[in-house]
């Protein structure tokens, strides 16, 4: 709703600004699309990464210590 009242502020006060984000926005959602994926993609590489380096550690149960009574 705020978004909304703050678009209609800018309309208001400078139509023609408002009326090019409206139309830019999506275009420039659109560029931005294979930077997100790029990033997904890499996140991806460094949670395998950080799975591959900790099996052995899994493997042979580290970080488990025996509980004290």
């Amino acid at each position: 709703m705020v978004r909304f009242l703050l678009w209609l502020v800018v309309l208001f006060f400078c139509w023609p600004l408002a009326l090019l984000a409206l139309f830019l926005w999506p275009v420039i959602w659109i560029l931005s699309l294979p930077f997100r994926l790029l990033g997904v993609a890499v996140e991806g590489v460094f949670d395998l990464l950080r799975a591959v380096f900790s099996l052995p550690a899994r493997l042979l149960g580290g970080g488990r210590r025996p509980r004290r009574a």
